[in-house]
């Protein structure tokens, strides 16, 4: 499960990391602050298709380890319906209100126009987003990673082609990154949908029925996968916390320079979720059945190969970090540009936390496959508010604006701290199966 997951999801970060390359040499630093601003838009509708996917992801696992199949299928279709309903409200407020958007999201009067820009070619993609987001749920727990791993890889290839085109033969500017992010997502959408409707082996489209009790049971269905996936939902708004704030607290410091610095970073951190992420997703399926059927000493195993699979994985990412930060800042834009000398500085600085985000990530995901609702969202709320606005506001008042890379190190070490602290609490306890 792990390297099909993991090398679709990296591709989808990749994706991204790939607009903000093309951006930062085709448009430059400000190109790079102006997509930065419009990221937390994107983690937030992210967050709503892996709340609903892992959620409906979990039920169904267990509905087929109890010989269910019928109602598995029908919690998946009732997944996918309320997700189109939400992402079509959310992106006809945006379509409507495009101005007030940027301006909530931070954006500078220099940066509107290209963040205006960006956005709303942007927006037609993201319904097909949830598609892809709660179908690749769907397609791995059918039994076919590969194929969910062709899902995000193929998008991602041909993003990096249109960026490309749009952007340096066309002129197109930051609208041309936003037409060719736009149009790979549709495409990994419609990709998602094809298996479902006519690839499944199990997990097909069951449509429901529409009496008053049916659409009674099914919001009651949609409720338990939302409480399931809530964490999900919290930990990408939490990354998008992350972007706002930070965008804000740099401009504050260190101005449009220091926006463009740390959204370079920012186009680092969802590899960082993405690799957490996919360990947990590549576990899923395989913890949430064993739960199912109560098989604890299987659950266990897992759970021991998530953990060691998350420090190695974090570790080496780390250590790219920082040995190499002027050559992952150069990626982006020049490397004796005034934005790339404050990233160039800072990225050791921020390697130290990595570690800690993915092993958090990991540990979250854990926590929702055997339906410890309450655990997996308080260590949610503990890195996504709890301690990160704290660390962002204190940080920089009280060692200057350098101090500012410490705040997700800092946020992520508390978070795991109080997460070992528990667990150590519940051996002591004798609670040996959570």
């Amino acid at each position: 499960m792990l390297i099909p997951t993991l090398l679709g999801t990296l591709s989808m970060s990749a994706m991204t990391a790939i607009d903000g390359i093309i951006v930062g040499h085709g448009v430059g630093p400000y190109g790079v602050a102006a997509v930065n601003i419009v990221v937390p838009i994107y983690q937030i509708m992210s967050g709503l298709g892996l709340m609903l996917g892992i959620g409906c992801s979990v039920v169904a696992s267990i509905h087929l380890a109890q010989h269910k199949p019928k109602v598995a299928r029908l919690n998946i279709t009732q997944s996918l319906c309320f997700a189109t309903i939400v992402a079509s409200m959310i992106c006809l407020w945006m379509l409507l209100f495009p101005h007030l958007t940027a301006k909530a999201l931070g954006s500078s009067p220099e940066l509107m126009d290209d963040v205006v820009d960006y956005m709303l070619w942007l927006i037609p993609g993201f319904i097909f987003e949830m598609f892809s987001m709660i179908g690749l749920f769907v397609i791995r727990l059918d039994g076919a990673p590969r194929y969910a791993m062709w899902c995000n890889i193929i998008p991602a290839v041909l993003n990096a082609i249109l960026d490309y085109v749009f952007i340096f033969p066309f002129g197109m500017g930051v609208k041309g990154a936003a037409i060719a992010t736009s149009m790979c997502m549709v495409l990994g959408g419609i990709m998602a949908l094809y298996y479902i409707l006519s690839r499944a082996q199990t997990l097909r489209i069951e449509m429901p029925k529409f009496s008053q009790k049916s659409l009674r049971l099914s919001l009651r269905n949609i409720g338990y996968q939302c409480r399931i996936g809530v964490s999900s939902l919290m930990g990408e708004l939490s990354l998008a916390i992350l972007i706002y704030m930070g965008n804000v607290i740099f401009m504050r410091y260190l101005g449009n320079d220091g926006v463009g610095a740390f959204g370079i970073a920012c186009y680092y951190t969802p590899f960082f979720f993405m690799v957490g992420n996919a360990i947990a997703q590549s576990a899923q399926p395989i913890i949430s059945y064993n739960y199912g059927i109560q098989r604890w000493k299987n659950v266990a195993h897992v759970r021991r190969l998530l953990l060691y699979t998350s420090f190695v994985c974090g570790a080496a990412v780390a250590l790219m970090f920082l040995f190499a930060p002027t050559l992952l800042v150069g990626l982006f834009i020049d490397s004796a540009s005034p934005a790339a000398k404050i990233a160039i500085e800072g990225f050791p600085i921020y390697a130290t936390g990595i570690v800690f985000f993915i092993l958090n990530v990991a540990i979250i995901g854990y926590y929702q496959s055997i339906e410890r609702i309450q655990r997996a969202t308080l260590f949610v709320v503990l890195r996504g508010l709890v301690f990160l606005i704290p660390a962002f506001m204190l940080l920089p008042a009280m060692f200057g604006g350098k101090a500012i890379w410490f705040a997700m190190p800092a946020t992520e070490a508390a978070t795991l701290l109080v997460i070992v602290t528990l667990l150590l609490f519940d051996r002591r306890r004798g609670a040996n199966r959570s």
